[in-house]
């Protein structure tokens, strides 16, 4: 019996992806020499914990990251790639260096004599403090004396442990629980708020990271005098070691670097770090799949790449803190699609060269009859909700002083441009305007809105310095005029917003009465047992990826026929996923990947539904939405109807900002989900036949 199935079709693009951040998998080889055998392979490889993998969205710097972009500056000075060694238990790291799996471990890793008795260790990365995090409603614990009955819990591999035994030794009463071994912090913290478990410790810089973006927790005591942050080498790698040491002097690490500085460029370059304030929106600063993203990311940190600069993103909490924040030394330049304008200038700043012109548009509904909105003056009496803080509300003051009787509504602050175009589709706004490369964004996922007007005359964006800071200001003007327009510019620029995430068209399959899905049944059902999934499953989700086109390229760069990015093909250790055979397997191994990122007591089909969601957008955005819909008293271990409604909400500035991973368009990997769902339910009843 013939099935036939409608769906509309995702698309996939044959645009390259321009470069971001990655973290390579190092191939496997057994080598303990130093520096010069080393550079025989011309891998760095660098041993970290499976956990520290966990990506997350950097919003003012991130232990991890800082150390990953310290490492790239090294191995490339040395002319050597940087590569990953994925460790699942924390206490083999030694172990690997020593065998010679590795050459250097890095994993915010603390000095401890244990650890000075088997290895050495490089000139300090950071200094941190160990505190005691409980959570932010706790107002038992003031001193350490309020210990006594309280169960700290820890890893039993990490240096918390014996600080824990030490504490004991002075109150008896004071608990130690071992935290499962492949528990992310992220899933200790949760514990703790959630009351799961009482207490835990983590480093300061840690915790100082993650209190940026979470307000349930706060560290209750600090329990150690400083302690030193290094990395691991063998002890007969002298010659690595002396590398290191002077690379990580010649950067002054081992100083505390201020939160605030109004340095021009040369106090920039002593510092080797560009502090770029921005905003946290698929058109700037986001995370999707695990890889870092953005327009002005990307062309932030290839400008900063130059200047030998690693970058650090600031978000914060608003919009209208951006210039605020700037003056006040809290970031070296804006980066986030802001209108050059006399006004911003006359607070203190000075523009770049422009990098893109815009139009201001009008964004109604895509149900609204177009001759409805023909001209300006058929504004009259509708109702335009802005920032008061954007260009756009001094366009509409000026449509205003020109006679057009429109309504002007303030939004509020924290809501950006995309949630405001999603208020209008929803129905909850009239109309709001949008830059039109915003806009270009937003129309190449949803049908739901339509550009309607555009207002006045083209707007230019350009980055925003201090007025103090005319070096800074010369060498981005000098970067604007090399690139703009040049290979990466644009295809940095057509990546973001001129290729169409969805093709919307009907696509057409068949089951014939042999029960073939598709022509790679065979390698499917071969790879889905292996890994325990229903080959029909995948199957599925192969249609949703690629449509079976093993050629398909997203906008991203995902390839294959399971759509899998090469960065994360690597880091399960496939080289070229292109082929078939190596796509299907490799997609079908990154599913199990994400699955086992979720708790094995969950029901098998909700683990199954996380894991799509999570293949689809990144598990840390399902983890998210698990966090809030405990928060909002929805069930956290449900999807359809619980979960799926709480990774929405991730698009919407009031929580994303509380979201580890930061804003997430929650409206695809739902859309995904269900549809996969369909079309596998309706593959089981025409095989089952």
């Amino acid at each position: 019996m013939a099935l036939i199935l409608f769906v509309g079709a995702c698309g996939s693009s044959e645009q390259e992806s321009s470069p971001t951040p990655t973290r390579t998998e190092a191939p496997t080889y057994v080598e303990s020499g130093d520096l010069a055998s080393i550079k025989q392979h011309g891998y760095l490889r660098i041993l970290s914990p499976s956990h520290s993998h966990t990506t997350h969205l950097p919003r003012q710097g991130f232990p991890h990251n800082h150390e990953h972009e310290l490492l790239e500056t090294f191995a490339e000075s040395m002319g050597l790639t940087l590569g990953y060694v994925t460790v699942e238990r924390f206490q083999d790291l030694i172990p690997y260096l020593l065998e010679g799996k590795g050459d250097i471990i890095a994993a915010n890793f603390t000095v401890t004599p244990d650890r000075k008795d088997h290895i050495v260790f490089t000139v300090p990365v950071t200094t941190v403090n160990e505190q005691i995090v409980t959570r932010q409603d706790d107002t038992r614990l003031h001193t350490l004396n309020d210990l006594k009955g309280r169960t700290i819990t820890v890893h039993r591999s990490s240096a918390f442990w014996d600080t824990v035994l030490t504490l004991q030794k002075q109150y008896p009463d004071l608990h130690l629980q071992k935290a499962p071994e492949h528990f992310e912090i992220e899933q200790i913290l949760d514990g703790i708020a959630q009351k799961d478990f009482d207490l835990t410790v983590a480093d300061s810089n840690l915790v100082n990271a993650v209190l940026a973006y979470r307000s349930d927790l706060r560290p209750a005591l600090t329990i150690t005098k400083d302690r030193q942050i290094a990395w691991g080498v063998r002890p007969e790698s002298t010659d690595l070691l002396t590398a290191l040491n002077t690379f990580l002097n010649k950067a002054q690490l081992a100083r505390h670097r201020p939160s605030v500085s109004l340095d021009d460029l040369p106090g920039i370059r002593k510092q080797r770090v560009l502090r770029v304030l921005t905003r946290n929106n698929p058109a700037t600063y986001f995370l999707w799949r695990g890889e870092l993203m953005g327009f002005e990311y990307e062309l932030a940190r290839h400008f900063a790449k130059q200047h030998k600069l690693r970058v650090e993103m600031v978000v914060p909490p608003t919009r209208e803190d951006l210039i605020p924040w700037l003056l006040e030394g809290k970031g070296d330049m804006i980066a986030a699609s802001m209108t050059i304008s006399d006004q911003r200038k006359s607070q203190g700043l000075e523009f770049s060269r422009p990098y893109l012109t815009v139009s201001e548009i009008i964004v109604a509904r895509a149900d609204e009859p177009e001759d409805r909105l023909a001209s300006l003056e058929d504004l009259a009496g509708r109702t335009i909700v802005v920032r008061r803080s954007s260009a756009y509300w001094q366009t509409l003051e000026e449509l205003k002083r020109q006679g057009i009787t429109l309504k002007m509504e303030a939004a509020p602050e924290d809501l950006e441009t995309e949630e405001l175009i999603a208020k209008v589709a929803e129905g909850e706004y009239d109309l709001t305007v949008a830059d039109s490369h915003i806009l270009d964004i937003e129309l190449t996922w949803r049908e739901d809105i339509r550009a309607a007007l555009a207002l006045g005359d083209p707007q230019q964006l350009g980055w925003a310095v201090r007025a103090s800071n005319p070096q800074l200001l010369q060498a981005i003007n000098q970067y604007m005029k090399k690139e703009y327009r040049g290979l990466f510019y644009n295809i940095t620029l057509k990546k973001y917003f001129k290729n169409s995430r969805t093709i919307r068209k009907q696509a057409e399959f068949r089951t014939t009465h042999t029960g073939e899905l598709s022509p790679y049944d065979t390698l499917v059902q071969r790879y889905a047992k292996q890994y325990g999934f229903d080959w029909r499953l995948v199957v599925s989700q192969m249609y949703q990826e690629s449509r079976f086109n093993p050629k398909a390229r997203s906008w991203a760069g995902a390839v294959g026929l399971m759509q899998v990015l090469p960065r994360t093909a690597r880091s399960i250790g496939f080289q070229d996923v292109k082929p078939p055979e190596q796509g299907i397997h490799a997609g079908v191994k990154y599913l199990d990947w994400v699955r086992e990122r979720f708790d094995p007591e969950l029901p098998v089909k909700v683990r199954i539904w996380f894991a799509l969601a999570g293949y689809n957008a990144g598990h840390g955005h399902v983890r998210d939405a698990r966090r809030l819909a405990r928060k909002l008293g929805l069930n956290p271990d449900r999807w359809f109807g619980h979960v799926e409604k709480t990774i929405q909400l991730l698009a919407k500035r009031k929580y994303a900002r509380q979201a580890r991973h930061g804003y997430c368009r929650g409206s695809e990997p739902v859309k995904y989900v269900r549809e996969i769902k369909h079309r596998y339910e309706a593959y089981q009843q025409a095989t089952d036949l």
